[in-house]
């Protein structure tokens, strides 16, 4: 039986040089549920500021809620009685450039809209993309490991990432930013941490692999009968367009009609289904046409609309995002989950969740169709039985509770619709043997007793 916690240490004075003052935004993520009030928030502007407080922790017994620009979604930086937020958003050294091997260095601060900007001006392409741009960190982008809509050709963050520098909760520091391509000398440290939602150690520096910037795009906006319909097309595309296709992304109405009606956008059509898509080869505008052409010949699509110059190809993406914002900000109060699936079983998922919904809340549905992820919104007052049966059948269908956003503290107990009680255990003592005080991200992804299995 695990004994109660004792009653909290005093936090050591060499740590409080760190101390920034606690404003209410750091209670919580972008999930929005009131969190605790933090004992203090401590946020390094280096990796041994980072280390020097994670030893000052480790050595008080005290526990941290690590933070980047708290996008997520699943309470992962929502702050439990007792913690003590450590804040990456001075983790500031500044982007630099490696224009011979394609490379982007900076401190995990940095905002993703900062990284896309410093790439661009090289005449690079950080191949990263999110609505939250503007606050989403790099080291939360990898302690998440990230998606977003050009996960469809470039991959998760995972992908973008070459290296990094990170802090465990002893105070030791990974160092990895030599930026090589290839490197097989021991087990890859870094991609162990990638994905860990701030459980094993701090990110506090990543090097990101850049891309050739693309010369031109091209963006259509398709009508289509039904998401069946969707996921016909979706071959086409791939075969049609090859590695040109960037993003492919799925609005089911009425979220689109709702949140053009509620933010001011003309919606160029009405329909069950609609599909942005994205090509990034200028010399593949004709390709692109013609494929459309023949996917509106043979029914696929009932109607399209296709940029002409870059202004249309942003307002076309504004119906995209328009979706997320209105969600936000308009739609009321909603249950966001970010469900992974086999692309196959979507048809099949939606009216089976539905049908579940009925009666309970209303479903509001976009996603990134290329890679099977669903933002499937509950709209309506919290229920959280109808969320376990929504996870159980995502399960059932072959799927994943999360796709882009994690466990957190939101997802814990449904876990194991996804995972097999041996992995759980096997990654909680991965958590034991890096964080044996577990002062890190306490009660994210799994709990102690798993550890001590």
């Amino acid at each position: 039986m695990r004994q109660p916690e004792p009653a909290a240490a005093a936090i050591p004075d060499a740590l409080l040089a760190f101390q920034v003052p606690a404003a209410p935004r750091y209670r919580d993520d972008a999930a929005g549920k009131p969190g605790a009030e933090p004992r203090a928030v401590l946020a390094p502007r280096t990796t041994d500021d980072c280390a020097l407080i994670l030893r000052g922790l480790q050595a008080a017994g005290l526990r941290a809620a690590v933070q980047g620009g708290r996008t997520g979604l699943s309470g992962g930086a929502r702050v439990r009685p007792g913690e003590i937020v450590l804040s990456t958003e001075k983790l500031l050294a500044p982007p630099v450039i490696d224009p011979i091997a394609a490379t982007l260095a900076a401190g995990a601060g940095t905002a993703l809209e900062t990284a896309q900007m410093v790439a661009r001006e090289a005449g690079l392409f950080l191949a990263a993309d999110l609505g939250a741009r503007g606050s989403a960190t790099l080291g939360g982008m990898a302690a998440t490991n990230a998606g977003g809509p050009l996960a469809l050709r470039y991959g998760t963050f995972r992908q973008q990432v070459l290296g990094l520098e990170a802090v465990l909760a002893d105070g030791s520091v990974v160092r990895r930013m030599g930026g090589l391509a290839k490197d097989n000398s021991g087990l890859d440290l870094s991609q162990l941490l990638i994905g860990s939602e701030g459980t094993l150690g701090i990110i506090t520096r990543l090097v990101l692999r850049l891309h050739p910037a693309p010369l031109a795009r091209r963006v259509a906006f398709c009508a289509l009968a039904s998401v069946e319909a969707a996921l016909a097309l979706l071959p086409i595309l791939r075969a049609g367009l090859g590695p040109s296709l960037q993003a492919c992304e799925l609005m089911v109405d009425p979220l689109l009609t709702e949140a053009c009606a509620e933010r001011g956008l003309r919606q160029p059509f009405s329909s069950p289904a609609a599909l942005l898509i994205e090509v990034t080869d200028p010399a593949d505008g004709e390709r692109f046409e013609t494929v459309l052409g023949k996917a509106l010949a043979d029914g696929y699509i009932s109607d399209a609309v296709l940029s002409a110059s870059e202004a249309d190809c942003r307002a076309f993406w504004a119906l995209r995002e328009g979706c997320s914002h209105y969600l936000i900000d308009n739609a009321g109060p909603i249950t966001s989950l970010d469900l992974s699936l086999p692309i196959a079983a979507i048809a099949r998922f939606l009216p089976e969740a539905e049908a579940i919904c009925a009666g309970r809340a209303r479903p509001l549905v976009f996603g990134h169709l290329g890679d099977g992820n669903l933002h499937y919104i509950l709209a309506g007052k919290p229920d959280h039985a109808l969320v376990g049966e929504i996870f159980a059948l995502t399960a059932a269908h072959g799927g994943a509770i999360t796709a882009e956003h994690g466990i957190g503290q939101d997802k814990v107990e449904w876990l194991p619709l996804c995972r097999e009680a041996d992995e759980i255990r096997a990654m909680a003592r991965l958590k034991a043997a890096l964080d044996p005080g577990w002062i890190l991200n306490d009660g994210r992804v799994f709990t102690r007793y798993e550890g001590e299995c």
